[in-house]
């Protein structure tokens, strides 16, 4: 199973947070509207602003923002700021974590699946994500009537 971190969710989620603020917003608050712990929140936002995706105010008015709206921020900028490179095995782009990798005869053959994988993630900015989930397909009641 293809499974994103905890903390790559959160930090989607404390983004798009962020994005409802007026000026600055605090860990303690952002952890307070979503329901992260503030720890969390506060080792989320620290990694986001190391990577650039929210700017950072010291002082008693002081907090975080975002860098750039929603809606220039994709999905994998987010997944490597937090969890590093988005690789599905350790052979991707000629990585060499794999002992087999002489004897394998898919070799080198994840590289196209990753890369599609990269360029979706990329597709899908935090805008995206901010939108209301679509509501659920209902289907019309039948019954067991014999016609």
């Amino acid at each position: 199973m293809l499974r994103l971190s905890r903390l790559t969710d959160y930090a989607v989620v404390a983004l798009v947070r962020l994005s409802a603020a007026e000026g600055v917003a605090t860990s303690p608050g952002i952890a307070a509207a979503t329901g992260i712990p503030e720890p969390t929140v506060a080792k989320v936002l620290k990694a986001l602003g190391a990577t650039g995706l929210v700017l950072s105010t010291r002082g008693a008015h002081g907090g975080y923002r975002l860098a750039r709206p929603l809606a220039s921020i994709s999905v994998a900028e987010v997944i490597v700021a937090i969890d590093g490179p988005i690789a599905l095995t350790s052979c991707v782009d000629g990585g060499m974590g794999c002992e087999s990798q002489s004897l394998c005869p898919v070799a080198g053959r994840w590289d196209p699946v990753n890369e599609a994988i990269r360029e979706a993630l990329h597709g899908i900015t935090l805008a995206d994500m901010a939108e209301p989930a679509p509501r659920a397909l209902t289907l019309p009641e039948t019954t067991n009537e014999v016609v």
